[in-house]
């Protein structure tokens, strides 16, 4: 008995310790910390209900569509909403999420699980972007048995996501359930117990559950557990109240972002942590857009940049466009200033690799601008190449027969990879000669997809009432109706690689053909190219071919245009 009364007083009991605050080290994938990993078992129950809340999104709109992602009862998140099954919610809005919390490897958590649908996605864009950080890289990478290279469309994944029961102390006083509430820019722990003291929230609570004290910062994008004394209902919850215009949580001014060399499947370096606030005066779409990108791209210093491109020097300015030349370590690159919400056109470039698209490597933030660098095509413009006169100063800047052949073959099996093998499929949109760029070897590279919509691969037809784009690439049912189909692009394909009219087109052919080429091309090739673009340009969309067609077709003419002599007196006048 003495000797129990002993180790009482040497190991006198504790009562179970809080959560502790994960404090932004969900962002580097590579950190091993047990706080990433989920809330540890420190309550007596093995499993207990609980919350979680979650943000609508275009894709998660209606209960259903959220229970499905988070493997919750549709029905529960109905009531908890005040809504039916089916509902759409308005973007953005503060879904309760009703979940059973369980105990499982040392770490509460509700599991759900994700199929993966498109190439690009990896553990730390699921967690953030998917999951909106109600779970994390790390915990994700120790409960699934897949390395993070070994990631493809089709897989599927599981999912923790951070839950956790009360414990004793917080039973005591009188909180039966704890609820998992993703911090918003410009919350503060007054806001969130404002918010919730309706189901018996408050600032103390909220300290204590995840064992932080009021001088504490607390940071955006991440969890932060709200215990509560009855269950969350939209009747009794509060709109956390939005920042003023003038201050929130403490304001930090706008700060380039580090350079960063990007290892696969990693998330932020440690130098993110003290970076990631400039990030609160960017769009909630741009964030989303960005988080996922950093994962395949570089990000760079604005001093790099402007180091790189003579602090964006007249004579590095490309034609008078936003675009500049730049070298970074000796290597060409160009850099395109743009403004406002760019996230569309970097979501889209991060996820597609083909050697006829301009590859995107790196962007940069600064005060508001996004400096998108990209690979050099030092031959420029397609433009500057199709229609150049007898007295060009350049004389050489013209292209011969097979290389107009070749270009086509290239902006074909660009566009063809974008309709049939990307996931999910892409309509370019904004196809033009001045988008279709030239390397050193006068290879085609499909550029700017500022415009680029995602194709439904069940149903290829999309509305829309806001028409953009360059007349005379148009075609005519989405200026008169906004229909966007794949169709869109094979019209606009047709623009550039030549039109013609008239029911003589092999007679009439000489007189349209390029004078620089003079009597330099076959004339039957030169034929079937120009009956290929005239089917591409057919005013009736269903007797378009699809690019698939379109780039058999180029590559048969290729193989004829490689293995035809110049020299040949017959080549020249076949019909005649």
């Amino acid at each position: 008995m003495a000797f129990l009364l002993l180790l009482l007083l040497l190991f006198p009991c504790q009562s179970p310790a809080q959560q502790p605050y994960v404090n932004n080290k969900q962002l580097n994938c590579n950190l091993n910390d047990t706080t990433t990993l989920g809330f540890v078992c420190n309550a007596a129950a093995t499993s207990c209900p609980s919350y979680l809340t979650f943000r609508s999104t275009p894709t998660y709109n209606t209960p259903a569509t959220i229970a499905d992602l988070l493997s919750a009862d549709a029905s529960q998140i109905a009531s908890a909403n005040n809504v039916a099954d089916v509902d759409l919610l308005p973007d953005d809005t503060l879904v309760i999420v009703p979940v059973n919390c369980s105990c499982s490897r040392n770490y509460y958590q509700h599991n759900a699980s994700y199929l993966l649908k498109q190439r690009g996605e990896t553990y730390f864009t699921v967690a953030n972007d998917t999951y909106q950080a109600l779970t994390t890289c790390q915990a994700m990478e120790a409960q699934n048995p897949y390395n993070f290279r070994e990631l493809y469309p089709g897989l599927r994944l599981n999912v923790p996501l951070r839950c956790a029961c009360p414990t004793p102390n917080q039973t005591a006083s009188g909180f039966k359930y704890l609820l998992t509430y993703l911090i918003r820019q410009g919350n503060t722990y007054e806001s969130i117990a404002s918010a919730f003291s309706g189901a018996g929230a408050d600032v103390q609570g909220i300290l204590a559950a995840n064992e932080l004290n009021v001088n504490q910062l607390i940071f955006f994008f991440t969890p932060i557990l709200v215990p509560l004394k009855t269950e969350p209902t939209k009747e009794n919850i509060n709109a956390v109240p939005s920042p003023p215009p003038s201050f929130s949580l403490p304001h930090f001014p706008p700060s380039p972002l580090p350079a960063r060399t990007t290892v696969p499947g990693s998330g932020f370096s440690s130098a993110w942590e003290s970076e990631l606030r400039s990030w609160f005066c960017l769009p909630q779409s741009l964030r989303f857009g960005i988080r996922s990108a950093i994962e395949t791209l570089t990000v760079y210093k604005f001093e790099d940049v402007d180091k790189a491109t003579e602090s964006f020097a007249e004579s590095n300015r490309i034609n008078g466009s936003s675009v500049y030349h730049g070298s970074f370590k000796g290597d060409a690159a160009a850099v395109k200033i743009m403004k406002g919400d760019v996230s569309s056109e970097i979501d889209v470039l991060r996820q597609i690799k083909h050697s006829n698209i301009l590859r995107l490597s790196g962007f940069c933030l600064h005060q508001g601008i996004t400096y998108l660098v990209y690979e050099y095509a030092e031959k420029g413009s397609l433009s500057e190449w199709l229609r150049p006169t007898k007295d060009s100063i350049d004389s050489e800047r013209r292209l011969d027969w097979k290389q107009r052949v070749q270009v086509a073959y290239d902006v074909a099996d660009a566009l063809n990879y974008l309709h049939n093998f990307t996931n999910p499929p892409y309509i370019h949109k904004n196809l033009k000669s001045s988008n279709i760029l030239l390397d050193g070897n006068l290879r085609a590279k499909v550029a700017n997809f500022g415009l680029a919509r995602i194709l439904d691969t069940d149903d290829q037809t999309v509305m829309t009432r806001h028409v953009v784009g360059t007349y005379g690439y148009m075609a005519p049912e989405y200026i008169e109706n906004g229909l966007v189909t794949p169709k869109l692009d094979v019209f606009a394909f047709g623009c550039i690689h030549g039109v013609l009219d008239g029911e003589n087109v092999r007679e009439n052919l000489r007189v349209f053909m390029d004078p620089w080429l003079g009597e330099e091309y076959p004339l039957e090739l030169a034929y079937s190219m120009a009956q290929l673009a005239r089917s591409c340009v057919a005013n009736n969309l269903d007797a378009r071919p699809p690019l698939s067609e379109v780039f058999m077709a180029l590559s048969k003419l290729l193989l004829s245009c490689l293995e035809w002599d110049p020299s040949h007196e017959t080549s020249l006048s076949l019909s005649e």
